[in-house]
């Protein structure tokens, strides 16, 4: 059996989405993967466009509103609210905070945005590969 992994953020539009399609398309026979926002907007197009480049396809992915989980027991929650401002998801077995910078706040030429997006999305990618990629018996890497 699948255990079940949830990424919450605030918009549901980067990096819970990056974190949802790698856990999936890397991780899948294992895992399931979803994420959800406390305040979803949309799919951040250039999200998208990164995780592409390494052959990761979430343009599909949609923000999800966090109300969608209630009740859904998972195994794992995994927070990555920038600021500090995380909620609470009482249906989990092991919450686990993890900060990565978000790249949607990035500035500067397209090309320095989109290698904010890329560093974002290596520094998801190896964080998942350490935490749930070392394990055979389906259980973490943790």
């Amino acid at each position: 059996m699948k255990q079940r992994v949830l990424f919450i953020g605030t918009n549901n539009a980067a990096r819970t989405q990056m974190a949802e399609g790698y856990l999936r398309g890397r991780y899948g026979d294992r895992y399931e993967a979803c994420s959800a926002g406390i305040a979803p907007t949309a799919l951040d197009p250039l999200a998208a466009r990164v995780m592409a480049e390494i052959g990761i396809g979430i343009a599909g992915q949609r923000a999800k509103d966090l109300s969608l989980f209630d009740g859904k027991e998972m195994d794992y929650v995994v927070t990555l609210c920038a600021g500090g401002v995380c909620p609470m998801f009482p249906w989990t077995k092991e919450t686990i905070h993890v900060d990565f910078p978000d790249p949607t706040r990035a500035t500067g030429t397209p090309d320095k945005v989109l290698a904010t997006y890329r560093r974002s999305r290596d520094a998801i990618t190896a964080w998942i590969d350490r935490q749930f990629g070392g394990a055979t018996d389906g259980t973490s890497g943790a």
